[in-house]
């Protein structure tokens, strides 16, 4: 597999490269509802890969290492997570969530770059940094997974804006979160996993290092992607040749085409319809091995979909008249029937492109926040604008896989 090893290193350069705000301010970042703990396990001894069988870690074996897992009663998955619906008219119905009681699959998520460390890597000191954007990007997936998102020493927003100093000879700060990520996903699969489906779900950093490990460790493994619900590389790229829907960076996993599908990767960078991608953007690209991969979690066969964001009500201003703000009690809120989303290529590019039907004479807030200047397009809202329907897909390959 040259060709993905070298795509993969490239998808998590780009991812690493342009991360930077992915997880703080705006819509997508937020505080910290009980999950009860699942114990669905299974009766008869699971195959393993060879190098986890017996797999222990001496990081990830403490329960303090994890930002969400099952058996935490208190942590970012547990939180608040309701929300108020901004309708047209002005009215606010409340959008209640419900974590399941015992879920039959497992997600694990990798978050994006966040850590306002000061040196290369950050620590695995639990910060507020960590802690809002899995409670924006992961959380919600409590409504069909028991969900599993491991702290990481993920290269630093210093490091990725020449603010760290440089790292010490023979260190890899990319070899290091990579490590740390599989570690964790090893002792998961041994440990806890009991033969359970699994969802990946990662966005920028986190997705680009997710992308290396379902090459390495899940694409020519049938023991793991046989168990594979399905993987979410948001905001960074899974490349495919041109016309096909595997055989690119991965040999056996292909690109979703149905709601119903399982085993297969979402994989989008979005941006607004009226400034698309443009000469030296990096999200979206083409490389050497063909067009970057986009999957509309609204409408994963093909076609434009109306999305289901989830922001935080802390950092909108949900009605045009920034007065009624103080009627929102939840702490999200969502806009139905407001952003349509279709998957435009052009030029070299392939993108989530979104439309935001704003009425300025209506109540309702007329746009939403999120653009990045520099050819990032909405890079900062790629997960919080379309959570609602990555819940409602993962919840529907859950499904189909489960039977």
């Amino acid at each position: 597999m040259g060709v993905s090893h070298h795509a993969a290193r490239t998808g998590i350069a780009l991812a690493l490269i342009l991360a930077a705000c992915s997880g703080g301010g705006g819509d997508d970042a937020g505080d910290d509802r009980d999950q009860p703990a699942a114990t669905t396990t299974t009766t008869e001894p699971v195959a393993l890969p060879a190098d986890y069988e017996g797999y222990t870690s001496a990081v990830y074996g403490d329960d303090a290492n994890w930002l969400c897992r099952p058996d935490r009663p208190d942590d970012a998955c547990t939180q608040d997570l309701d929300a108020s619906a901004i309708e047209p008219d002005g009215s606010v119905e409340t959008v209640t969530h419900e974590a399941a009681e015992d879920p039959g699959i497992d997600c694990f998520y990798v978050y994006p770059t966040v850590s306002r460390d000061p040196g290369t890597n950050s620590d695995m000191a639990v910060g507020a940094e960590e802690t809002n954007v899995v409670y924006n990007q992961a959380a919600r997936l409590t409504s069909t997974c028991r969900v599993f998102a491991p702290m990481y020493r993920q290269v630093t927003l210093a490091m990725i804006t020449g603010g760290a100093p440089p790292p010490e000879p023979g260190v890899s700060p990319f070899a290091m979160a990579y490590g740390d990520v599989v570690d964790a996903f090893k002792s998961y699969i041994a440990n806890d996993s009991d033969g359970r489906g699994f969802v990946l779900i990662g966005h920028s950093q986190g997705a680009g290092l997710l992308e290396r490990l379902m090459e390495d460790e899940i694409d020519d493994e049938p023991l793991l992607r046989d168990r594979l619900v399905a993987a979410y590389i948001l905001g960074a790229a899974v490349h495919v040749p041109e016309g096909e829907v595997v055989g690119g960076d991965f040999d056996n996993i292909p690109v979703c085409e149905a709601d119903d599908q399982t085993g297969c990767v979402v994989s989008y960078s979005s941006f607004r319809a009226a400034a698309p991608p443009s000469a030296g953007t990096f999200f979206g690209a083409s490389n050497e091995v063909g067009p970057a991969a986009c999957v509309n979690p609204a409408a994963p066969s093909g076609g434009s979909g109306t999305l289901h964001p989830f922001f935080l009500a802390a950092n909108s201003q949900p009605f045009a008249d920034p007065a009624r703000t103080g009627e929102i009690t939840t702490p999200f809120v969502t806009y139905p029937d407001f952003v349509e989303a279709e998957c435009q290529s052009q030029d070299g590019y392939s993108w989530l492109s979104l439309t935001v039907d704003g009425d300025p004479a209506d109540p309702r807030t007329d746009d939403i926040r999120g653009d990045l200047p520099g050819g990032w397009g909405m890079h900062l809202i790629d997960v919080n604008v379309a959570m609602g329907d990555i819940e409602a897909l993962v919840t529907s390959q859950a499904e189909a896989y489960l039977g």
